[in-house]
This record gives C-alpha cells, structure tokens and sequence, in this order.
C-alpha cells in the first residue's frame, strides 16, 4: 500500500530537521563558509545585481556573512515578510542591522520597501532535495507559491549533504530549481 504523499513528505520532513539540529557546530561552520563562497561565485559569474534570499532561522544553512557581502558590494537584497494566503511581501534590505521578527520564527526588513523588480537570483531553504532538482520544505507553501511566478530568475537551493534524495515525493504545485546546493568538493571549495 502507498503512503500518501502528504504522509511521506511530512515524515521526511522531521527526519530531516532532526539531523539538521543534530549537526556538530564544527561540521556546520564549515558547510555554511563553503555555501557562501558558492552563492557568491554564482553572483559574480552570473553578473547578477538583485538577489531574493532567506534571511536563516535555527539550523538553516547560515548565509548571513553571504548576505553582508551582497550589501558590502551595493547588491539589491530583497528578503521575503511571511504574509497571510502563502504569500510573501518582499522587502529591500538596508541592512542586517534593521530586521524585526515575523510569524514562525522568521525574521524580515523593518520597514515597508517594498521591491517590486525582477531578481536575478533567489535563495531558497529547505528541508530536503533530489537529483531532479525539487525541494521539500516546511510545508506551508509559501515558497511554491512565491517560485511559480518566477520565470526568468535563477534558483538556487540550499542543503546540507544528508538532506539529498534520490526522489523526493511530488505534488504538482511543487517547483523545480535551476540548482542545488547540496555537497562540497573539498579540495576546490566549491558547492556542487
């Protein structure tokens, strides 16, 4: 008998955040230094100026000092303001200096600047990830509903290597990204 997607995704789901929480502070660090590194090459060769990211929250990948060199180099940062209906409202960040918490956890640019441009990249969290690019995350939806509009950017995805599937169950709503960033080459530095 097959379990129901719902079941299947909501099971992943806590597995997968408690391996997160359980990682050693010393293996995060270094993931999450590599996981800048990669966002950044991306910006630089992709000649990218707007970037839409994830402002991190628990155990999430950590791309804060990523964040700081975006505005260190007059980057448009545009952070998602959790609203009602799945919806985001997007939000120019100034600085890391000005956010305010919002609903689950999260946190968004004070104030109401609203950016309303295309993105040339946009960060996204999650819990889980396959080979064909799809991922799985908190459940809420707000993501698919926000990445559906989205023709034109480039997504990215960011995981650690445990949270990788060979095929995630998959629902029509669901979106797939241009990459994942997933595992380490170590000797070169650079997120696969």
């Amino acid at each position: 008998m097959n379990t129901p997607i719902k079941i299947q995704k909501k099971e992943i789901r806590k597995r997968m955040l408690q391996q997160r929480d359980l990682m050693s502070m010393a293996t995060k660090t270094l993931y999450d230094r590599y996981a800048c590194k990669t966002l950044w090459q991306i910006m630089e060769l992709g000649g990218c100026q707007t970037v839409h990211t994830y402002l991190p929250m628990g155990s999430e990948i950590d791309i804060f000092p990523f964040i700081e060199q975006c505005l260190a180099h007059h980057k448009t940062v545009i952070c998602p303001q959790t609203m009602p209906n799945r919806e985001f409202k997007n939000l120019i960040l100034a600085s890391l200096e000005d956010l305010e918490p919002g609903v689950f956890g999260t946190v968004h640019p004070m104030g109401e600047r609203t950016f309303e441009g295309t993105y040339d990249m946009v960060v996204v969290p999650g819990l889980a990830c396959d080979d064909e690019r799809y991922r799985l995350g908190y459940g809420a939806g707000y993501y698919d509903t926000f990445l559906a509009e989205l023709t034109t950017s480039f997504k990215i995805g960011m995981f650690y290597p445990f949270q990788k599937m060979n095929q995630l169950p998959r629902e029509p709503h669901d979106i797939q990204l241009d990459r994942i960033f997933y595992d380490i080459d170590l000797e070169n530095g650079i997120g696969l």
